[in-house]
């Protein structure tokens, strides 16, 4: 039996072990159609147990041991046929590689005067003639690929019923050959990888995929350019089939097997471990376990034969623990997502990988020696807060700002700037950066969009693809926003506008976004807080809200520690509750239940919450997370105008907040016929919101906002208004009984 059948058998058996007991016939006979020998063996080792998998490894390790031993005198034969020959233009000068898809030789090119790679193709490959114009086809397609990062393709050639390709020479070490050295330091190894999706980039958008990245195929020459080697050879080789099941399955390369060389167990994706057809997403899976084994020196999916390494390829995950320590966080996320087996969850497209490597290289880090010290921060308190307002009713926003002390110890001027934004009927949906350099909102008066400010900007810019967006959230680096719309939690890059679907979320309710890329977010009016991992993987539920008879929990803050987090609960036991990554424990942190929505935020050492339509401050302890002291006011609204609705704090201490009634503006009631023309208005309260009629059409009532207190108010439509409630907590919205009596 060949091997390229022992590879098939091998591969069909392991995955119908994952196959519940009851379903493994149906599989095999689709898996097998017609081969009823295919079957046949499966059947009798699935019947043997674990004797199968021993047999299988020592009966395939036979076979390809002759095969390769036959190959090996082929090989040496053919070294010894075309060193020294002259073959058109071309000196054949040394052998460079023999691998799957051929042998390598340096070569000069007499009438150029330069020295190329030759590769000599698999003799099978120049006897058909499909094949051959296939071959050619690809070979064109692949000659068009012009990128400093990509090896060139120069020519196609026949002679002697020979066929060989005529490629770029590469000097210097393959990373296979870095590699036997051990990992590369961190910086080496991201400029290297920084360049392999470069490439990867430059392929994709031509629709020319690699299928066989590996560190063998990938160079460094000596000036430190990095050239990915074989580019689309291996689709190139592969035979054409109007079946690619099973019998077609990825293998290693043998003298047997023609055109199955389409990738390397070790760097397969699972679905081209599977046999399924692949896209740009498998190049993707292949450079995260690259990168991995560059930064750790072992390969991501280990294993001492064939099916093991395969097993490992599409069930299990690499070591995360074998990274070094100093790998940053971004890099591991990017991994993480990298090496998703689940393709549609994998990163999709080499540029944001690219994106991810940029944005770990430019995470800021903090000078110790020009922060103040805890003292300074506690003496100047927050008369000496850096403030920016956000101070919004349609069109207006309000800018405070305070800097530390200058250099005599005297206290800076607090300043205080106005900007505008465009009409919006969210007046929560707002967000400052971490870096206190930029803000995002909600605005537009036909369909809503985020617009971004820049705080040294005379204008904001709108950002396209986020129609309907609510409660953006900025990342810790200030350069992604994530936001809900159209039912889902989504991530946008500010620097080339790529948009995300990160999570199901019919009604979010705020996010917050870890140091370490974990999100926490509110997915609907009655969900608890979720928890987004790094790697993509899907949210779980961090928060219980039968625990103490909660509705809903909402507004996640993350602490300054990156693993504590602050949650507005809403219902009975109402307030900010704090909570712990790492931990079940919830507890109740400050009790904020008339505080208009009840969030927390975190800004210089103090953690900031609304009271009545009042911004106040109070400090914490950041280790033991206990309140220290009294609250303290930070921010009022002038006399006569709009309670502060929402605030936004950014870590470098400037505020943003914004002064906007509950609902989004002044509502007037008017009656409507079947047909929906407008038969008479009425007149209306003032901000009022969720309006419910009742049986009779007397009455409506509605959610109010007076003096700051959330409320029930009755309308007596064309008559008085009425109160209802006066209970200090918030009241939401009001449902009448049958009868109007309640």
């Amino acid at each position: 039996m060949k091997p390229a059948r022992w590879h098939q058998i091998e591969s069909l058996y392991n995955q119908a072990l994952e196959i519940d007991e009851a379903h493994r016939a149906a599989f095999l006979r689709e898996a097998c159609g017609s081969d009823h020998d295919l079957r046949r063996n499966l059947e009798e080792l699935l019947a043997e147990g674990p004797k199968a998998e021993s047999f299988l490894e020592k009966a395939a390790l036979r076979e390809i041991a002759h095969e390769f031993a036959e190959a090996a005198g082929s090989i040496s034969s053919s070294h010894q046929y075309w060193t020294g020959r002259q073959v058109g233009k071309f000196q054949f000068l040394s052998l460079l590689g023999i691998g799957g898809m051929g042998e390598v030789y340096r070569a000069h090119d007499t009438k150029l005067k330069r020295d190329v790679a030759i590769k000599i193709l698999p003799g099978e490959a120049s006897l058909d003639s499909d094949r051959i114009g296939r071959f050619q086809r690809e070979a064109e397609v692949l000659a068009s690929l012009n990128h400093p990062n990509i090896a060139a393709i120069y020519d196609l050639e026949e002679t002697g019923g020979s066929l060989f390709l005529v490629l770029e020479l590469i000097e210097g070490e393959t990373l296979a050959e870095l590699l036997k050295a051990g990992p590369i330091p961190l910086d080496e190894a991201l400029q290297i990888a920084a360049q392999i999706l470069d490439a990867l980039a430059a392929a994709h958008e031509r629709g020319i995929i690699h299928r066989d990245l590996k560190p063998a195929n990938i160079k460094r020459t000596p000036e430190g350019k990095v050239k990915v080697l074989d580019f689309g050879l291996a689709k190139a080789f592969a035979v054409e089939s109007v079946d690619p099941a099973p019998a077609s399955l990825p293998t290693l390369a043998t003298s047997s097997t023609p055109g199955m060389i389409l990738g390397t167990m070790a760097y397969m994706s699972p679905e081209q471990a599977s046999g399924i057809s692949v896209d740009r997403r498998t190049d993707i899976f292949a450079f995260g376990a690259v990168l991995y084994e560059m930064l750790s020196g072992q390969p991501a999916f280990p294993g001492q034969t064939d099916s093991a390494i395969l097993a490992a390829v599409i069930r299990a995950e690499p070591d995360w623990r074998k990274l070094p320590a100093s790998t940053p966080a971004g890099i591991r996320r990017l991994l993480r997502r990298c090496l998703q087996k689940d393709r549609n969850r994998r990163l999709q497209t080499a540029g944001d990988a690219r994106i991810e490597i940029d944005e770990a290289g430019n995470e800021p880090q903090l000078d110790a020696d020009v922060l103040p010290s805890a003292q300074s921060r506690r003496r100047l308190g927050w008369r000496t807060l850096a403030l920016v307002g956000l101070i919004v009713v349609f069109a207006a926003v309000w800018i405070t700002s305070a800097v530390a002390p200058v250099a005599d110890g005297s206290l800076a001027t607090e300043a205080r700037l106005e900007l505008n934004t465009g009409p919006t009927t969210e007046p929560v949906s707002l967000a400052i950066s971490p870096d206190g350099q930029k803000i995002v909102y909600v605005a537009g008066s036909e369909g809503q969009s985020l617009w971004v400010r820049p705080l040294d900007s005379a204008s904001a810019q709108p950002l396209p693809g986020t129609d309907g967006a609510t409660y953006p959230f900025w990342s810790p680096d200030s350069r992604s926003i994530g936001f809900f719309a159209q039912g889902k939690l989504k991530r946008i890059d500010t620097v080339n506008g790529f948009v995300q679907t990160l999570a199901t979320a019919t009604a979010g309710r705020g996010g917050a976004w870890g140091p370490d890329g974990t999100i926490l977010f509110s997915a609907s009016v009655s969900s608890p807080i979720l928890r987004l991992p790094p790697d993509g993987s899907d949210p779980v539920a961090i928060t219980q809200l039968e625990l103490l008879g909660h509705g809903s929990h909402r507004y996640p803050h993350f602490f300054p520690d990156g693993r504590h987090f602050l949650y507005y609960a809403q219902g009975s036991s109402e307030g900010l509750y704090i909570g712990d990554l790492d931990s079940p424990e919830r507890r109740l942190w400050l009790d904020t239940s008339d505080s208009m929505g009840g969030s927390g935020w975190f800004s210089s050492g103090k953690v900031l919450f609304l009271r009545n339509g009042t911004l106040f401050a109070q400090d914490f302890d950041p280790a033991r997370l206990a309140l220290l002291g009294t609250p303290f006011l930070v921010a009022a609204p002038p006399p006569g105008s709009l309670p502060i609705r929402v605030v936004s704090a950014s870590t470098n201490g400037r505020i943003a907040y914004r002064l906007a009634p509950a609902g989004g503006g002044p509502r007037q009631l008017a009656w409507f016929d079947r047909s929906g023309k407008e038969i008479e208005r009425v007149r209306g309260l003032d901000y009022g919101i969720w309006p419910q009629l009742s049986r009779d059409g007397r009455f409506v009532a509605m959610r109010t906002n007076i003096s700051g207190n959330t409320d029930i108010t009755l309308l007596e439509v064309g008559g008085t208004t009425i109160r209802f409630t006066f209970d200090p907590k918030i009241d939401v919205r009001g449902i009448w009984s049958p009868d109007g009596r309640r």
